[in-house]
């Protein structure tokens, strides 16, 4: 993918996303990102990215987003053809705003772990940045494995917990209840019925790493200091935050880079 491919910093892209008004943006809460917010964009564009990796794989096909959130990466998904997206949150001020925002999309609020829908109702269920934030991780899975069609894909992402809460049994992040690595990760995806097709990390590519070594070793650390501080944030900070794009990651298989030093992981697992 080129820049072109996945739009230019700070907030418009390929996905059709502009600037919100300060009233049309969902508040930060701690367990999302959002679009539109300059200070957030760092967290919005890594998690953009895997949106754009699995773009052209669910066009024509029937998708399911469990934890939709804001809605952006759900009309990422419908604006790239695929055949039908629905939508999923536990939160009920998400759904509000996802059907205001995107009203092309079906939205229902409910239960991860008690999914609204038929046995084998869909072909792909994408699940980013939301399993570290439940607590019956197998029930989950097995919701995802129940919903699918035979061969049909669950599309997973999640913090790698060796980066994200490094040392740690408990995550760092106080919305987290648990945090996985790949072997954890993997493990629950088999044992709840699934093969693994790819394990893949998302890492930092090389206008990151100019970054991190910019900013003392980590452009992430930089910005949570300051930001636990209550420092405000120097000039050239903002600047940089704010021009990441999604291009700046990398997408990267467990076979060719080291799936430990990934910053996010991301499972692609078929219903057997």
């Amino acid at each position: 993918m080129t820049d072109a491919d996945l739009g230019s910093p700070p907030v418009a892209g390929a996905s059709g996303l502009e600037a919100l008004d300060t009233d049309q943006q969902l508040a930060l809460t701690g367990e999302r990102t959002v679009p539109g917010i300059p200070a957030e964009n760092y967290w919005f564009r890594r998690h953009e990215i895997a949106y754009h990796h699995i773009r052209a794989r669910c066009a024509g096909l029937d998708v399911l987003e469990a934890g939709s959130g804001e809605g952006y990466g759900a009309a990422m998904l419908a604006a790239a053809g695929a055949s039908s997206v629905m939508c999923i949150d536990y939160d009920a001020t998400a759904v509000e705003h996802t059907r205001r925002r995107y009203p092309g999309l079906v939205v229902h609020q409910g239960n991860l772990i008690d999914l609204p829908l038929a046995d084998a109702a869909v072909d792909i269920v994408v699940n980013f940045q939301v399993i570290e934030h439940l607590w019956d991780q197998p029930q989950f899975i097995a919701e995802c494995h129940r919903v699918l069609r035979l061969g049909g894909a669950l599309l997973i992402s999640t913090p790698n917990r060796i980066t994200f809460s490094p040392g740690r049994d408990t995550p760092l992040n106080p919305f987290h209840t648990r945090e996985l690595d790949a072997a954890e990760l993997t493990e629950l995806l088999v044992d709840g019925g699934f093969t693994i097709e790819s394990m893949l990390g998302v890492h930092h590519g090389p206008r990151l790493a100019s970054l991190d070594e910019k900013w003392g070793g980590s452009l992430i650390d930089a910005q949570i200091e300051r930001a636990l501080a209550g420092e405000p944030w120097p000039d050239d900070l903002v600047a940089d935050v704010a021009g990441v794009g999604a291009a700046d990651f990398e997408v990267a298989d467990s076979s060719d880079r080291d799936i430990d030093a990934s910053l996010d992981l991301f499972a692609v697992a078929i219903r057997a």
